[in-house]
């Protein structure tokens, strides 16, 4: 089947003729890179020393700007000539064809030419927002980032990207407050819910693969103000979870020596994560591919060793069994508790989301994406409902060193180190403890990577600082890069007192922004489905459709807002130890710390509402052509799959339905 879209893909090239699209008057390709391409500066120039097709096919064919290497350029070896290509590579794309593009990809991309900044137009005096060029714009998948990831790095990335110290450490959190029945039945919840949202994401972005997914399916088939405010949303989601991953690195540390300096061990997680992001989307891919494969690897064996001390016992104690679910019990706070688990637990699952975002810079995204968003499924069953059924039967929830955490990165909290150390184990905690310091640089890795290609995004559609929009010739943002970078600074003030109000205050950022993000794919979902029947199109013509369906999307969304609810009662009368009763100023600060995310967004949509004037988008309105990746012959190609499926063994095709 490569061998077959290879043909299909060189087919396309070589018709379209230098990649010009002929037959239809079409000129949406027929421009450069360095005129129209996403994530360019609007007005800018082409590099001096490149030239477009257009000045060397016959006839003055138009296509892409091809880049023409002066010979001056890297002359030479040695470290200087090393020194002239790496301080090159940051210069602004030029529109260099990418050896991974897909030109099949391209050719059938539907863009009409739509200027680039003309988002904010002036109609009788008035503001309002044309929803036209932020379409062409953000839903056209052909951008100078690079298109550098492969199956086997989105396959990770969805299976075990993002596990991090919402697992591991802050997964004590939900213990303590809500008692192992409690983290069960929030974890299963959230894994339908999110099993749900991926499903309608991978369907999203297999159709429009794009840089800034979330706020460009929420612009485009929900309201452009509420896209403005999930970009946002989901940009400060990930700052905020860079210096709160970061330091709990350096905290975790503290568990074989308390007496080190912080700040030491910050400055090594952050050259690390930014050095790890100069290699662009590749470098990523390849980071998390390895950092994946152990933290699977650690969890599997969690789940093995948890097996044979439930069952085999401790030193001191034997057989366990389910002995604390009877003392001190299942359910801890009552109703209030499995609510009050739903948020941390949200937390955990945060990340799963980034595979729909990496699909703008994946070779071939209808191919590689439909199989990562089927690992979903065993990284939820796997890695989180079993792994926490172990921890809920290892550690009661009144244990000591639960309640004694200093925040919800303190490592010597985790659940996971202090079932391993209930057995007596002398080494494996600390190998435990290796893991999440692997994990920590992991998820900062994941958080610069989402924040930046967001922020990117946003500004591509004017709703950022156009210098965000930079990106230099390796496919590297490198401006929204050093911005996030810059806010992971804020990791230093773990060494100050008041470190635990800093980490309360992160995660306020970051805490419900998922939630509001899933619920909205969720929607977005549901209505291109709808858009796509107003339009006379076939289910069959989508390339991926998710496994559930419109009801999978309805299901997924009433599940977030439902946790939404929960969360925000929760917040509003917090869980509380003693019999003084909270003031009021300690009610309102709970409320903000866990759902600030709430009036930060309605403060963005009103705003944008109100300076664009914008309205919800209609059906009848909704472009589902604009930016849509059609893949050749899809038609062919999928008739080929069906014909190679028939010969396949029936549990070869369940296996492949589900994997």
């Amino acid at each position: 089947m490569a061998g077959f879209d290879q043909d299909i893909e060189l087919s396309a090239y070589s018709h379209s003729h230098g990649l010009g699209i002929s037959g239809n008057g079409r000129s949406g390709r027929q421009r450069s890179i360095a005129e129209a391409s996403s994530f360019t500066l609007g007005g800018a120039s082409p590099s001096p020393r490149t030239k477009s097709f257009a000045d060397v096919s016959p006839g003055g064919s138009h296509g892409r700007s091809k880049s023409i290497a002066a010979a001056s350029d890297g002359a030479g070896g040695g470290f200087h000539g090393t020194m002239s290509r790496f301080v090159d590579s940051f210069r602004r794309g030029d529109g260099t064809i990418n050896k991974n593009l897909d030109f099949d990809d391209d050719n059938n991309t539907s863009s009409h030419g739509y200027s680039s900044h003309s988002i904010s137009r002036g109609h009788g005096g008035t503001r309002y927002y044309d929803l036209r060029p932020g379409t062409g714009k953000i839903n056209t998948p052909s951008s100078l980032l690079a298109r550098e990831l492969k199956g086997r790095h989105l396959q990770m990335i969805a299976i075990g990207g993002s596990i991090g110290t919402g697992l591991f450490v802050a997964s004590g959190k939900t213990l303590s407050d809500g008692g192992p029945a409690s983290v069960l039945i929030a974890y299963l919840i959230i894994g339908v819910m999110l099993f749900c949202t991926i499903q309608a994401l991978g369907e999203l972005a297999v159709i429009f693969p794009v840089a800034g997914s979330f706020s460009a399916f929420s612009t485009r088939f929900l309201d452009p103000s509420w896209g403005f405010a999930m970009g946002w949303n989901y940009a400060l989601q990930w700052i905020g979870v860079l210096p709160l991953e970061v330091l709990a690195g350096a905290m975790t540390i503290g568990y074989w020596n308390k007496e080190i300096n912080k700040a030491i061990f910050v400055t090594i997680f952050l050259v690390i994560i930014f050095i790890i992001n100069l290699f662009g989307a590749k470098g990523y891919g390849e980071a998390e591919f390895i950092f994946a494969i152990i933290k699977v690897t650690a969890v599997v064996g969690f789940i093995l060793l948890g097996i044979v001390i439930n069952i085999g016992g401790t030193p001191t104690e034997g057989y366990i069994g389910g002995k604390y679910w009877e003392d001190p019990g299942a359910f801890h706070n009552g109703f209030k508790g499995l609510c009050s688990v739903f948020v941390t637990a949200a937390f955990a699952f945060a990340g799963t989301e980034l595979v729909g975002l990496a699909a703008a810079e994946t070779a071939n995204p209808r191919k590689s994406l439909p199989t990562a968003i089927k690992q979903v499924f065993w990284r939820i069953s796997l890695f989180y409902i079993v792994s926490m059924t172990l921890v809920g039967l290892l550690v009661p929830y009144n244990e000591p060193r639960l309640l004694n955490a200093q925040n919800i990165a303190d490592a010597s909290a985790s659940p996971f180190v202090i079932a391993i150390e209930s057995a007596g184990a002398t080494v494996l905690p600390s190998v435990m403890n290796g893991v999440i310091l692997i994990s920590v640089i992991s998820v900062g890795n994941s958080a610069v990577y989402g924040s930046s290609r967001t922020l990117a995004a946003l500004a591509e559609l004017g709703q950022a600082p156009a210098i965000l929009a930079y990106v230099d010739r390796r496919g590297r943002p490198i401006v929204a890069i050093l911005v996030t970078m810059a806010v992971g600074l804020l990791a230093y003030l773990g060494d100050v007192p008041s470190q635990k109000n800093i980490f309360d205050w992160l995660l306020a950022i970051s805490g419900l922004s998922s939630i509001l993000t899933w619920a909205s794919t969720c929607l977005a979902h549901i209505r291109l489905r709808k858009a796509w029947a107003y339009n006379h199109r076939s289910v069959q013509d989508i390339a991926f459709k998710a496994q559930g369906g419109v009801i999978g999307s309805w299901i997924g969304f009433i599940l977030n807002v439902l946790v939404l609810v929960t969360q925000i009662w929760v917040s509003i009368d917090p869980l509380h130890q003693g019999d003084t009763p909270l003031t009021t100023k300690e009610r309102v600060r709970s409320f903000f710390v866990s759902c600030l995310a709430i009036p930060v967004v309605l403060i963005c949509t009103i705003v944008h509402k109100w300076y664009y004037k914008t309205r919800w988008v209609r059906i009848e309105d909704m472009d589902v052509d604009t930016g849509r990746r059609d893949f050749g012959r899809l038609g062919i190609i999928k008739a080929q799959e069906k014909e190679e499926r028939m010969g396949w063994p029936r549990w070869k095709r369940v296996y492949r339905f589900m994997c």
